[in-house]
């Protein structure tokens, strides 16, 4: 497991953005920061979190946590969906074939769980029995398994705004997806859960819910992009303590984001209005609960790269100096 130390010197060289001249254009998203050129596109994981819809700093490694681990899962899963992988190479970056991104994310829940406002629990809570097409009886409890995985697909929300649930009939009547799309998406993305979730269960794991996004390759395959199972799109809980803990009534011990849900919402942050800055503290853990949900799903040792991001980004991606500013003279 990754020292102390080494994190504590990561918290002051995290990639907090890229500009990467000679890439193509520049879509910065809460996380992502990808360059197209209308033919492949890069993607940059950045360093940033966000939560409640919001960025709100940076995680020590987290960029190259996520980037290797979605890279992992794409390998793992190219079997079960096709994906739109070319190849790796930089620890924080992938190189992928461009697709058009249909827009919906497609969310896979096997937990009554969360603390968002639109997690299963909150609606479950306010009163919702029908989720995703499945029927909820009454007297379920927090963290309870549902009969069977449900989908809750919901429509992309431009950065900073709220992601919007959706139901399949309201996204084939508002033209976002065709009737066979649907059911292409739904099938899928319940083909990816249950392979993850049994690997998943192999190293230990519960992969209690997760997020994927699709695309429309060049050839016409839908294809699986973005990120697969990663602690940032994913929800992990171990399994050896589990039951124990939901015996007593606490909450499961968590290898993902959700630990800085839990540590905002303690602070009485919501989603609405500023965020409260992360503690140093607060972003160590982090960083070592998403290292530690790496080595157990990969079973291998995390071991990052040192070298300052930019630097190293350029030469992996086979770009030159960055151009001097306007009015700087160059050397």
């Amino acid at each position: 497991m990754i020292s102390t130390d080494l994190l504590q010197r990561g918290l002051a060289s995290t990639l907090v953005e890229t500009n990467l001249d000679g890439l193509g254009t520049l879509v910065r998203g809460k996380v992502r920061d990808s360059y197209t050129d209308g033919r492949t596109r890069i993607i940059v994981v950045s360093d940033r979190i966000s939560a409640f819809d919001r960025v709100l700093g940076t995680i020590p490694f987290k960029g190259q946590v996520l980037n290797r681990i979605a890279a992992f899962w794409f390998a793992h899963t190219k079997d079960v969906v096709p994906n739109h992988v070319i190849d790796v190479p930089d620890p924080a970056a992938t190189r992928c074939v461009e697709c058009r991104v249909l827009p919906v994310e497609m969310v896979v829940r096997g937990y009554l769980t969360g603390v968002t406002s639109t997690s299963a629990w909150t609606r479950y809570q306010a009163g919702e029995r029908l989720l995703g097409g499945l029927r909820l009886p009454d007297g379920m409890k927090k963290n309870q398994p549902f009969a069977r995985p449900v989908l809750t697909p919901t429509t992309k929300a431009e950065h900073g705004a709220h992601d919007q649930n959706a139901t399949p009939e309201e996204l084939v009547a508002s033209g976002v997806l065709t009737s066979a799309q649907w059911d292409e998406l739904a099938a899928k993305a319940l083909a990816l859960f249950a392979a993850g979730q049994s690997w998943a269960a192999a190293r230990g794991l519960i992969l209690v819910d997760t997020k994927y996004e699709f695309g429309v390759a060049p050839d016409g395959r839908i294809v699986v992009a973005d990120e697969v199972h990663t602690p940032d799109s994913s929800r992990y809980w171990k399994r050896g303590t589990y039951d124990e803990r939901c015996a007593r009534g606490e909450e499961p011990e968590t290898l993902d984001k959700e630990y800085v849900r839990r540590w905002l919402v303690a602070q009485g942050y919501k989603g609405d209005g500023p965020a409260p800055a992360l503690s140093d503290d607060v972003r160590i853990e982090a960083a070592r609960r998403y290292i530690e949900a790496f080595e157990l799903v990969t079973g291998e040792e995390f071991v990052p790269d040192l070298e300052e991001p930019a630097a190293r980004l350029r030469r992996n991606l086979g770009l030159g100096p960055p151009r001097p500013a306007r009015g700087e003279a160059s050397s």
